[in-house]
């Protein structure tokens, strides 16, 4: 299989997981990534949302995605308190808006940017107290 690994996850015997350049970033990261749709649902408790992110991060998984609606912002919150503790530092995050035309995608980023003051993605930073990187 062609590219790189990421670092053996902790138990002996896991296979490494495949890292790939993201895109144009030149950012390398996981081949697997983790959604967190899922991670704000209100049946999930808050501790296993956090338990979930951690275990997929300390797996070998560096590529995070969420989006500002998923959940009422609830999967943002989560997925942020889970990136305490220098879990952060460890994975690459990506937020996103949910609009799907271009139409509806300016829609929403006029009506979040009216309302907050606050372009969509700096609130998915700051919901998940992340920063960004340089």
């Amino acid at each position: 299989m062609s590219g790189d690994l990421a670092a053996e996850p902790g138990s002996p015997g896991t296979p490494a997981i495949p890292v790939r350049t993201l895109g144009r970033t030149g950012e390398r990261v996981s081949a697997l990534g983790l959604g967190g749709w899922h991670l704000g649902q209100p049946t999930l408790p808050e501790a296993e949302s956090v338990q979930i992110v951690r275990a997929a991060v300390d797996a070998g998984i560096t590529f995070l995605d969420n989006s500002w609606d998923y959940n009422g912002g609830a999967s943002e919150t989560r997925m942020g308190k889970a990136l305490r503790d220098g879990y952060r530092e460890r994975v690459f995050l990506m937020t996103k808006i949910d609009g799907q035309t271009r139409k509806a995608a300016a829609e929403q980023i006029e009506e979040l940017e009216s309302h907050l003051m606050v372009s969509a993605p700096e609130r998915g930073r700051r919901r998940m107290k992340a920063r960004t990187k340089s």
